[in-house]
């Protein structure tokens, strides 16, 4: 297949900035750069004492975790359900945030791979619109041009377009919700790292 944004400048040169990212990976329609593993350790500075074994979490601490993954829940909320936590300790802010991490980055993982599937079906849309468009081109070249057929196919060509175009708005929505996640998890470790006893 050919790389999507190649495909998708043949057919409508300049309406599909979203399609310029210069990634290696021709699947991927983002301007934002594509990074698919996202590592814990460089949002949390408070490392389990004991690395080898995953952090467990309290009846408490797993109530918290659970509230905090729920993307509806404003930063606002999330830090006065921490402020309202009852005393927790480091290894419990530690698990509560690992687990956190697993959820959103889970989340974060199938979004891409749902952008990936998203923009591969652009891909072929695009295709058969550049396909329509030759059609049109072919038989307007004819001695002897079929223009109901003509017209049929500008009607379709019609359509199509503005199918692609609002598929390729919601694209762009779509391609925010990784960095989304990302700069919420940042943010969540900083909301339970500070309350971290020392």
């Amino acid at each position: 297949m050919r790389p999507v944004f190649t495909t998708l400048a043949v057919v409508f040169t300049g309406i599909s900035p979203v399609f310029a990212a210069g990634s290696h990976d021709p699947d991927w329609p983002c301007i934002q750069r594509r990074v698919d593993t996202l590592s814990a350790a460089v949002m949390w500075p408070h490392p389990p004492e004991n690395q080898a074994t995953a952090p467990v979490l309290t009846p408490e601490a797993a109530r918290l975790a659970e509230l905090l993954a729920l993307r509806r829940l404003t930063l606002d909320e999330a830090e006065s359900a921490v402020d309202a936590a009852p005393d927790l300790t480091k290894d419990d802010y530690t698990a509560i945030f690992s687990d956190v991490f697993d959820r959103l980055n889970q989340r974060r993982v199938e979004i891409m791979g749902g952008i990936t599937r998203y923009a591969r079906n652009q891909a072929r849309m695009a295709e058969e619109i550049d396909a329509l468009r030759g059609e049109i081109a072919s038989l307007s070249k004819a001695e002897s041009p079929d223009f109901d057929r003509i017209d049929q196919l500008e009607e379709e060509l019609d359509w199509r377009a503005r199918v692609f175009d609002d598929r390729r708005r919601s694209l762009t929505y779509a391609c925010e919700t990784p960095v989304l996640l990302e700069k919420r998890l940042y943010a969540l470790a900083q909301i339970l790292a500070a309350h971290v006893p020392e």
